[in-house]
């Protein structure tokens, strides 16, 4: 029998960036807020032994159980899609912080262009370069970087981003909180190398503390250590701004905020035609079925699970690619990155690091060089990074050795500190034939079907990456390499082997419910208290990590969700 339980003003699903985001703004509004996380809660006590590659970046403690919810995967509409039995090309996190938790730290703001990429691309170069007749599906997101820029700042500031101007960049209302990481030898290389050929080279913005640091709620940080153990990993130190030493320790201070864990959503339950009133979810333990109603309700969990409850709760109307009608699961994008990797004499201390120590530039990036010869859009940012050389993981040999035998070991130790990467982290395009849906054969542990993606690279992300693997080459040769292997040549895309956690687009934002399924303020076209935020807002994917982004939308869905309780209806921009 389902319990029915004492309604709150606000309840977000999930537990990480967004949802303690949205908690902490809605709580110190004096807003009634609970969290429904279906992990176990865990801090920065949990990690005092974190130093465990086997377990963390190879048996994925900190990642989603995919024995109990996965996705199933094609690159076509007219294959059969199979499940994803094993974490591979992206890692999805579970448990109070989620994929906050185990993130690298890179920060950036997405351009100006990126935002009116459609319009943008219109004027300068004409419509026919939206190459629309070969599937193209580019659009503007409804919003632009001056509206959003207050909520990057505000974001950078929780986070205690450590950073430095970027000479390419944006206007910003305010310079970073912390000054940048410290700059290492090969750091300097490449920022030597880059301005040789006339680049604009900044250091990395980063979620990782160049000092102590307190934030503007409170929440104070410690300095990071270079102890070269950040991604698929959490922080021992609290050196690294995740939302277990942030936003959820604001949220909880208000005495307005409550997790309840092992909490899975299955459902958003529909009241009416334009309204919601809460959601069900099942404990993961005792398997009791309960209902949370709620005032407002808002998606915070990863964006393929946002997708995911929309579709399975029949709110809005599932994208199909023959037709093009509908706006729910379209714009699904990844990311690519081509780069190089150089061969040096001298060693380096590549085994020291932290997950956002490098050096970039954005001369390739957005609209930033002229497309006009190109058969492509957009471009990525370029950046050379020192994370920190894993042993398991770590394996630089030159291309062509064998992955086994004698040569590969003594390549490998040879070369563990004596390579540097440099690489273009690349924008990705929308493309009709790329979406979410469900799939009618396979079922989570809970009954629900499983998120089927259909998705390949595009022409065009194939010539964008072959194009910064290029640059990237160019790059390491003028920074001394002996020999440079350059990697840029995409084939279908393989959901196996990791290439990032950089999942965009299905529930995407816009000025037109025709083509986007949330409005600016992330308010769902057909439910006024619905609110969805996440990375499946975007409407393409950038040349830069999305969490910065995502954090500044999470703000502006926190500002959204306070005036529509105050004000209920349709929020205007």
């Amino acid at each position: 029998m389902v319990k029915e339980l004492e309604k709150v003003d606000v309840v977000t699903v999930g537990a990480g960036w967004t949802g303690g985001i949205i908690a902490a703004e809605a709580a110190k509004e004096g807003l009634k807020v609970l969290s429904l996380e279906r992990g176990k809660r865990r801090g920065t006590k949990n990690y005092q032994h974190v130093h465990d590659e086997l377990k963390y970046a190879l048996r994925y403690e900190l990642m989603q159980d995919v024995t109990k919810e996965t996705v199933t995967f094609r690159n076509r509409p007219n294959e059969k899609a199979l499940p994803m039995r094993q974490m591979g090309s992206f890692l999805l996190g579970e448990h109070v912080g989620g994929a906050g938790t185990h993130w690298n730290g890179w920060t950036y703001r997405f351009m100006p262009y990126d935002f009116e990429i459609k319009s943008m691309t219109e004027e300068r170069y004409g419509k026919a370069k939206l190459m629309e007749d070969k599937g193209y599906r580019f659009q503007d997101w409804g919003i632009t970087y001056d509206e959003l820029e207050p909520y990057f700042d505000k974001f950078e500031k929780t986070a205690g981003i450590s950073g430095e101007d970027n000479p390419l960049g944006p206007e910003r209302s305010d310079k970073y909180p912390n000054p940048p990481m410290v700059k290492t030898k090969s750091l300097k290389m490449f920022e030597k190398a880059a301005k040789e050929l006339k680049y604009n080279p900044y250091m990395l913005p980063s979620a990782n503390m160049s000092q102590e640091y307190t934030n503007p709620d409170g929440e104070k940080m410690g300095a990071c250590q270079y102890c070269a153990f950040c991604e698929r990993f959490a922080c021992e130190y609290g050196a690294k701004a995740t939302p277990e030493v942030t936003v959820i320790p604001t949220a909880e201070k208000t005495g307005n905020y409550e997790i309840r864990t092992d909490a899975n959503v299955v459902e958003i339950i529909k009241d009416g035609n334009d309204k919601v009133k809460g959601v069900k979810f099942v404990d993961t333990v005792t398997k009791e079925e309960f209902i949370q109603p709620a005032d407002v309700v808002v998606l915070t969990s990863y964006m393929l699970n946002n997708y995911k409850l929309l579709r399975v709760s029949d709110i809005g109307e599932q994208y199909d690619p023959k037709t093009e009608k509908g706006t729910l699961g379209r714009n699904y994008c990844y990311q690519t990155s081509g780069g190089a990797t150089g061969f040096f004499d001298e060693q380096f201390n590549t085994f020291m690091g932290a997950g956002a120590l490098g050096m970039t530039l954005d001369d390739f990036n957005g609209d930033n060089f002229d497309h006009t010869d190109l058969d492509f859009l957009h471009g990525g940012s370029m950046a050379t990074t020192q994370t920190g050389a894993r042993p398991i993981l770590s394996n630089p040999v030159k291309a062509g050795t064998k992955s086994w035998g004698e040569d590969f070991k003594e390549e490998s130790i040879k070369n563990f500190t004596r390579t540097i990467s440099v690489a273009g982290q690349c924008a990705t395009s929308p493309h009709k034939d790329n979406y979410l849906d469900i799939d009618d054969e396979y079922k989570d542990a809970y009954g629900l079907p499983l998120v089927k993606l259909t998705y390949n690279f595009t022409d065009q992300d194939r010539k964008r990456t072959k194009y910064l693997a290029e640059k990237s080459g160019e790059v390491l040769e003028k920074m001394g390499a002996k020999h440079v292997d350059v990697f840029g040549d995409l084939k279908d895309y393989d959901i196996v082997p990791y290439q990032s956690t950089h999942n965009t687009g299905g529930t995407v934002m816009g000025d037109d419910p025709k083509t986007s399924v949330v409005n600016s303020w992330l308010q769902h076209w057909d439910a006024d208290n619905l609110f969805v935020v996440g990375a499946g807002n975007f409407a393409h994917n950038s040349g830069y990590n999305p969490t910065g982004t995502v954090g500044a939308l999470a703000y502006r869905c926190a500002e959204g969700v306070i005036k529509y309780h105050k004000k209920p209806g349709r929020l205007e921009k």
